[in-house]
């Protein structure tokens, strides 16, 4: 049964009818259009649907909407500010091209700036770390590292 949920996502109050239990991933994109997040496995084993609750990285694909209600949520799409500057993450994907065909690039960005927020100079170590959820068949591990260190100089 469908009800109003109230949900925060990129700095804005939305009201959206879903059933409660419905993941969050299907109301970000086929409710708000907000097509950053990616279905990718469904079974939050890939990282490409992931975004921001309160700052740390989630994967959305299993998430009850009604559980994601309780946070600020940002997603791709939330990291430009209203400038349409890129965030300082998404900058150093650019310059580092570090991106294939980019479909687990949501993924990882979203990690990334959580791990960021938690350690604001990361280890190459600890940038693995936090990246081990998300995967890339594209091989551009080695790129992304360097576009994590490259934000932080």
């Amino acid at each position: 049964m469908k009800t109003d949920i109230q949900l925060n996502v990129n700095g804005k109050e939305h009201t959206v009818q879903s059933a409660p239990d419905t993941p969050l991933l299907y109301v970000l994109r086929n409710q708000l259009e907000l097509n950053g997040p990616k279905f990718g496995c469904g079974l939050q084993q890939c990282g490409a649907c992931m975004v921001l609750l309160d700052g740390k990285s989630t994967t959305s694909c299993q998430l009850p909407v009604r559980t994601a209600a309780k946070y600020k949520i940002t997603t791709l799409e939330g990291l430009v500010d209203e400038n349409g500057r890129l965030h300082k993450i998404q900058e150093a994907f650019v310059k580092e091209q570090a991106a294939q065909c980019g479909y687990c690039l949501n993924g990882i960005i979203i990690a990334s700036v959580a791990l960021l927020n938690e350690s604001p100079s990361p280890t190459d170590d600890e940038i693995k770390e936090k990246l081990n959820l998300n995967i890339c068949r594209c091989g551009v591990h080695s790129r992304v590292v360097r576009a994590v260190k490259a934000s932080i100089e």
